[in-house]
């Protein structure tokens, strides 16, 4: 009797043991499958869509290559999207493109432009080393809407630089935040809202110091006042620790100035950027 009930209590600790291993390699099992619910799925979320933008048929599914953003980040070349149906390339892809570590060592992005200047005085002087970041081949796009985007910064600048004339510089700010389509020669859609009067660095960016009366590189803008008797064109930043005063751009020569904000300047507005 004593042997039959301890075989019994035998067989029920096997049992009882069998089912607590079962019982941890499926909260093993369950933990991974946890885990992949948890990581994959809000990766997924963020990722958005996979799919193609449109049918291979349509212009709309053209897409840049690798070696049009390394030509971009390395030149500033400015790349195009096919115009029409994909076709299947007739022989493999050459050895003409770059790979991801060549993107990414590139991808800098405290990278200065070029200055412009090409004119040397000294060896090792701006001229002549020219570093910096090349400028696009097409500088400027006219949008034909009233606007002109730099293909450099990707600012995009009102193409009638002289809409406003000169004002104080208050009344410059204000006149920049309020300007919209329908006004100054914008078709672009703009609101007021979505201009602005530029800072010091958004409208120093346009300055090609190797140019004069303008300083200003080959461009579509209409009326710049950049001739040795025109004043200067208003920035946004107030100077610092001195104020009535801010700081403005004479685009004779691309020179700065801290000037009193009651001189009356001539106002470019911008919209775009970070």
């Amino acid at each position: 009797m004593v042997n039959n009930q301890e075989s019994a209590f035998h067989q029920q600790s096997v049992i009882v043991n069998r089912v607590s291993k079962g019982g941890g390699i499926m909260r093993y099992v369950n933990g991974v499958l946890l885990s992949i619910v948890v990581l994959f799925f809000p990766m997924a979320a963020l990722a958005g869509s996979l799919n193609s933008p449109a049918a291979p048929t349509s212009a709309a599914s053209a897409m840049y290559t690798l070696e049009d953003i390394y030509n971009r980040l390395n030149a500033n070349t400015q790349a195009t999207k096919r115009t029409g149906a994909f076709t299947e390339p007739s022989a493999a892809p050459g050895s003409t493109g770059h790979t991801l570590d060549q993107v990414y060592e590139k991808a800098i992005p405290t990278q200065v432009p070029k200055t412009g200047q090409t004119g040397s005085d000294l060896p090792g002087d701006d001229g002549d080393l020219q570093k910096g970041v090349a400028w696009p081949t097409t500088r400027f796009t006219d949008n034909s809407n009233g606007t002109v985007t730099d293909n450099l910064t990707g600012l995009i600048w009102l193409k009638n630089a002289n809409c406003f004339g000169t004002k104080i510089w208050g009344t410059a700010v204000s006149d920049c935040n309020t300007l919209a389509h329908g006004t100054c020669g914008l078709t672009d859609g703009s609101s007021a809202g979505d201009w602005r009067l530029p800072n010091i660095k958004e409208i120093l960016s346009l300055i090609d110091f190797g140019q004069f009366a303008p300083a200003l590189p080959a461009n579509p803008f209409t009326d710049v006042k950049g001739e040795f008797t025109d004043t200067d064109y208003w920035s946004s930043t107030g100077a610092t620790n001195a104020a009535g005063y801010s700081w403005s751009l004479s685009f004779s020569f691309g020179t700065l100035c801290r000037c009193l904000v009651s001189n009356t300047y001539y106002v470019w507005p911008v919209r775009g950027g970070q």
